[in-house]
């Protein structure tokens, strides 16, 4: 098993830096990732000469689904870094402090789980210095003491809490067979981590803004400090209220004049079944009932200031978008509750859903200048046996399935370079924008965020997932395996 001193001292630094102890458990091994050669720094500015042929990508198109490690999907993914075998058998364990048995990773057949708890502390204790081994304690701690507490915990939600823990469960196609196939199809990113530590919330402000913040004054960007529990009081307020004061990329987007669009979907958020029921009302334009934790933008000071929180739609106008060759320049998709893989929800349900966007893209005009990303916001508790690399104070988390599905993709080829959320954000800003990024020195709307993620030597480029020189492939359209669920 590979291990480091930089990566010990990236493990021992990053509790540190949390004031946070995690549980010490003995038996199980873990990788640690270091920087890719090719994950330079990328500077912003005149100089910068963004890709050669990302131009040719007109529509990125970013699908979010929830709560899975990469382990728990792609762990068993011919020739990706997954889930360390010997003679085609898991040679690692995770210790169960119950049965006091250290358990391997097995096959879990079940097209509805339970996962494990998800919050910051969570994340603490399932890294464990590093040694990627509090999975399974850290999910009957859960079992038993934070049910009435715990918003993160889908243990709670289904009534029988003496149900097995399946955390160290893993999927393959048998269940997933359609992921499966885009992943041999295109590209499957085997280091995309989370881009922070913890839950569902701060995983999505990273998705739009690069950071996530508590602001003592919502007019104020320069009252926003770092927070990652984005504390529940503020997630519970009515998110078309502005609360969010620094800089999210919708600003760039709009001084560019660069189309956009957040597509969301009628149902509430799996996180009503266990949360005050405040966190699940109707948030804003366009919400019909979405939990505001996957639905941010409302609530970001400068998209009322740009006047564009008209901007969050019904999903049912990005299928009409898709059909007619009229899609923005980017576009983000989420779930409801019931289509979201959000343990306890049936996966097929979600799979068949993710399938339907991808393929009202692949059968639209739009298709070959079309980009989608599809990923996971968070592990969910789930099994991951890589230790993440530390960047600054606030991630990154887990390793979480992530797709590039496109015309330009390479086929059939797997990602190695080190990813966050925050290679999106590269992405869009290299392609419509010249290179700007969220800076508050450059982007004209100051903020304290403590670094300019974009710009990480860590973070790779998802350019490098691209053949721009290829002829535009054809689509391959999937069957939607299950009816698609209402609501």
């Amino acid at each position: 098993m590979r291990s480091s001193p930089r990566s010990r001292r990236r493990a021992l630094g990053l509790v540190a830096a949390l004031g946070l102890l995690a549980s010490a458990c003995t038996g199980a091994s873990h990788r640690a990732v270091q920087p890719t050669p090719s994950a330079q720094a990328i500077p912003a500015g005149p100089h910068y000469a963004v890709p050669p042929g990302i131009h040719k990508i007109k529509h990125v198109i970013i699908v979010m689904q929830e709560n899975r490690s990469f382990d728990s999907y792609f762990g068993t993914f011919p020739g990706a870094d997954g889930i360390p075998m010997r003679n085609g058998v898991p040679s690692v364990c995770v210790p169960d402090p119950q049965t006091h048995t250290c358990v391997r990773p097995w096959h879990d057949t079940s097209l509805v789980n339970l996962g494990g708890p998800h919050d910051l502390k969570d994340f603490v204790a399932d890294y464990n210095h590093g040694k990627m081994n509090g999975f399974i304690r850290q999910a009957l701690v859960g079992l038993r003491y934070s049910c009435k507490t715990n918003l993160n915990n889908p243990l709670c939600t289904v009534g029988n809490r003496n149900r097995i823990v399946d955390v160290m469960g893993y999927h393959t196609a048998h269940e997933i067979p359609n992921y499966w196939t885009y992943a041999r199809d295109f590209v499957l990113q085997d280091h995309m981590f989370e881009p922070n530590y913890g839950w569902s919330l701060p995983a999505h402000l990273y998705m739009v803004s690069a950071w996530s913040a508590v602001c003592a004054n919502p007019k104020n960007p320069m009252t926003c400090r770092s927070n990652l529990g984005v504390n529940k009081l503020v997630a519970a307020r009515q998110a078309s209220t502005p609360q969010y004061a620094w800089t999210d990329i919708t600003w760039l987007l709009h001084r560019y004049h660069v189309s956009w669009r957040y597509y969301i979907v009628k149902g509430a958020a799996p996180d009503c079944a266990v949360a005050a029921q405040v966190l699940c009302k109707a948030t804003g334009p366009g919400s019909r009932s979405t939990a505001n934790i996957w639905n941010p933008l409302p609530a970001f000071t400068d998209v009322h200031t740009d006047r564009q929180v008209s901007h969050v739609e019904n999903v049912k106008w990005f299928f009409h978008a898709a059909k007619a060759g009229t899609l923005p320049s980017v576009s983000w998709v989420v779930p409801s509750g019931r289509v979201s893989e959000h343990p306890p929800r049936n996966i097929a349900y979600g799979q068949a859903w993710t399938t339907s966007v991808i393929n009202a893209v692949m059968r639209g005009p739009d298709w070959k200048s079309s980009a989608i990303f599809l990923a996971w916001d968070d592990w969910g508790g789930f099994y991951d046996n890589v230790a993440p690399p530390r960047l600054d104070g606030l991630g990154y988390g887990l390793r979480v399935p992530a797709l590039v599905i496109s015309p330009y993709a390479r086929a059939g080829f797997i990602d190695h370079q080190v990813l966050s959320f925050d290679a999106y954000l590269k992405f869009i800003e290299d392609d419509f924008m010249g290179g700007a990024r969220l800076n508050p020195a450059t982007d004209g709307r100051p903020d304290p965020r403590p670094d300019v993620r974009e710009n990480a030597a860590i973070l790779g480029n998802l350019v490098n997932d691209f053949n721009f020189t290829q002829p535009p492939r054809p689509p391959v359209i999937l069957p939607v395996r299950y009816p698609r669920p209402k609501g």
